[in-house]
């Protein structure tokens, strides 16, 4: 049990960069470009989430609304 709690905050952690991928910038599924091309867009999609989910945690830091 104390291990499933250990892999579970880990994959807590990893699931939010995913939510904003999927829900916030709608990529669901994708046309087939090239490898290259797909896998350049799905690292800044990431990068721009990982931006995204830091600027919300620095708003609530300093008490800041981060919906404004």
């Amino acid at each position: 049990e104390q291990i499933e709690r250990l892999k579970a905050k880990v994959r807590a952690k990893v699931e939010h960069p995913f939510h904003v991928v999927k829900n916030l910038f709608h990529y669901r599924k994708t046309r087939y470009r090239g490898l290259t091309k797909n896998t350049a867009q799905l690292f800044s999609l990431f990068g721009f989430a990982n931006l995204l989910l830091s600027k919300r945690h620095l708003m609530r830091a300093h008490g800041i609304n981060p919906s404004c």
